[in-house]
């Protein structure tokens, strides 16, 4: 496996996650996959030309769950990809969603960063990839909860950049308008999916990202849909 790079996914079986974990197996990375079913997008990556996969079945939102999760052995990325959003008002807005939004989006990206650190700094450096949101840049209506927990990402992601940049771990937020996957499905009606940023792109940005030496540091890219004023999600 010398030479190969590795990478870990989490949210690997749906939208951007499987996106990047299909397009990486094209590179003939390694690649532990994370996700509730990560059996059927396991068997596409080695078709499409993986150097291994290995699958986990977790739900990150839930409690422990980032903690007990196995890491490889070697680690050149880390994937974060796994999210989860909900629209309402702050007024009456359902606590329980705001905790699980947070769990899962904001606290399992912490613990997993913090696990993967000495595997990151092994054999150069290596480089933290975390699917945010616009709307963790620009405040949008109904999407408080969410958006504090993508800034909150965002944050992680400079942090970490302050403080390991100089040992070769470097990171990089994307945080895009209104993505054509199931999770943005809702606001169909308002957005049509041929308005929305393609997975695709996202997935090109996560690449070319993974493509740079640990000399460069970009702390975030924000990727606004055409026709919007470019802070709308």
């Amino acid at each position: 496996m010398s030479g190969v790079r590795s990478a870990l996914i989490t949210g690997a079986s749906r939208g951007i996650g499987r996106g990047i974990a299909l397009a990486l197996a094209s590179q003939s990375w390694a690649l532990t996959l994370v996700a509730r079913k990560p059996a059927e997008v396991a068997s596409e990556a080695l078709e499409a030309g993986a150097a291994s996969v290995e699958t986990i079945a977790a739900d990150l939102a839930a409690p422990g769950a980032a903690e007990e999760l196995t890491l490889p052995s070697r680690l050149d990325a880390l994937v974060l990809s796994a999210g989860v959003g909900s629209a309402a008002p702050i007024d009456g807005y359902p606590m329980a969603r705001f905790d699980k939004q947070f769990a899962l989006n904001t606290r399992t990206p912490f613990v997993l960063v913090s696990r993967a650190l000495p595997l990151l700094r092994a054999d150069g450096g290596g480089r933290v990839i975390a699917l945010a949101s616009i709307g963790g840049v620009y405040a949008e209506p109904n999407l408080s909860a969410y958006g504090a927990s993508k800034a909150a990402l965002l944050a992680l992601v400079r942090g970490l950049n302050a403080e390991e940049s100089g040992h070769g771990v470097t990171a990089t937020a994307i945080a895009p308008g209104y993505v054509d996957t199931d999770m943005s499905a809702w606001i169909h009606d308002t957005v049509p999916p041929d308005q929305m940023i393609p997975v695709a792109d996202v997935v090109a940005t996560v690449t070319m990202l993974l493509d740079l030496s640990p000399r460069t540091v970009i702390n975030e890219i924000v990727l606004s849909r055409a026709g919007t004023r470019g802070y709308e999600a």
